[in-house]
């Protein structure tokens, strides 16, 4: 078997007929996302889900620091009660939740962080405005894309 690529190595990006009920998948250590030929059916969705995929490489790279300012962000939204989210891929690990995964920082916090990560750059960065995913609250998707680019812009995005 092959040896994984090196970092830095381009991504690829590779167009299969049927991945089951996800549309995409995305391995890091081989440098590969996978997407359902379904994304190119509905208008919108190609973009949306590949940026999603795409900042799994960017999660991956970001500093702890820079990590843990993005919970701070999704804890206080927690703690507040905002409901919905901005893809199903981070609703559906949110709606599972419990303060107690939360303060013990969980797999399955940790899990929903990065989701919610991804699916808010790619809700911020594909120009989409509205989608059925679209779910959270129009004053927390505006704070999120502040931590977001601010994020972004003092980390660059490193794939």
């Amino acid at each position: 078997m092959p040896l994984p690529p090196l970092k830095g190595d381009p991504i690829r990006v590779l167009v299969r007929r049927d991945l089951g009920v996800h549309l995409a998948q995305t391995s890091i250590p081989w440098r590969t996302i996978w997407l359902d030929r379904q994304v190119l059916v509905d208008r919108g969705d190609f973009e949306r889900i590949l940026i999603h995929e795409i900042f799994h490489f960017a999660w991956v790279r970001l500093s702890n620091e820079a990590r843990w300012e993005w919970e701070s962000v999704l804890a206080s939204e927690f703690r507040r009660r905002i409901r919905g989210e901005l893809g199903w891929s981070a609703e559906c690990r949110k709606l599972k939740l419990t303060s107690r995964d939360i303060s013990r920082r969980t797999v399955a916090w940790r899990m929903y962080v990065c989701e919610s990560f991804c699916d808010s750059a790619a809700r911020i960065y594909s120009g989409l405005r509205r989608h059925e995913e679209f779910t959270l609250a129009p004053t927390a998707v505006k704070r999120r894309r502040e931590y977001l680019k601010r994020i972004v812009a003092t980390n660059g995005v490193r794939l």
